[in-house]
């Protein structure tokens, strides 16, 4: 594993506080409430990401391309538009 990363952080005052709240609550080091508390919110964004109800979209199978070519817009508007589209 990595061990311990001893850093600076600067904290916003309300989440200073609330730290030190659950620090007096719990009787705890706060070094074991910040890694308990990064642990949790890490492994909530973790699981959010894995959720396949958030944006999926069903495949559907369109067929084979029916232009020659999509390399440019201009040439596909004017084969389905018309050249007047211009």
């Amino acid at each position: 594993m990595f061990g311990f990363m001893r850093t600076t952080l600067t904290l916003d005052d309300d989440v200073a506080a609330q730290l030190k709240r659950l620090q007096a609550e719990h009787d705890g080091r706060l070094r074991d409430i910040v890694n308990r508390l990064l642990r949790l919110g890490l492994a909530q964004l973790q699981s959010s990401k894995r959720s396949p109800d958030a944006a999926y979209t069903q495949p559907v199978p369109l067929g084979p391309c029916l232009l020659p070519s999509i390399d440019s817009v201009a040439d596909v508007l004017a084969l389905i538009e018309g050249e007047a589209y211009r």
